[in-house]
């Protein structure tokens, strides 16, 4: 049983340096296309070939190698987090919300590796 009310969709977030040069770059190379880029908050989105996949372009100053992070789509993030902190898993601060994008909150798994929860807020 799942405590998480999953959507069909699943965001890999990739940090990098330049979201711009990086999405021009899976675009040349892999073929994906831009659907947006969020520049305050230093976050670009692109499609992928694979149905409910996307890429996300999360923008640091010093980008950590191997740092993709999977983004689960979810219908509520406030009731998806609610219920996976009630079955003792650790969050990373608090559920932070781009008004009308969206809502995330980052979690860990048993051996610290970095998840996130999403609720895209544009419908």
């Amino acid at each position: 049983m799942s405590l998480l009310d999953l959507n069909n969709e699943l965001t890999l977030s990739v940090a990098v340096k330049d979201r711009h040069a990086s999405a021009k770059w899976y675009s040349d190379k892999l073929g994906f296309q831009l659907i947006f880029h969020l520049d305050d908050g230093g976050w670009s989105e692109m499609s992928t070939a694979v149905p409910g996949v996307t890429l996300g372009l999360n923008e640091f100053a010093e980008p950590g190698q191997g740092s993709t992070v999977p983004v689960f789509a979810v219908k509520d993030v406030s009731a998806a987090r609610a219920s996976l902190e009630r079955a003792g898993v650790k969050f990373d601060g608090a559920t932070g919300t781009e008004e009308g994008m969206v809502s995330v909150a980052t979690f860990f798994d048993p051996d610290g590796n970095t998840l996130m929860i999403a609720q895209d807020l544009r419908n």
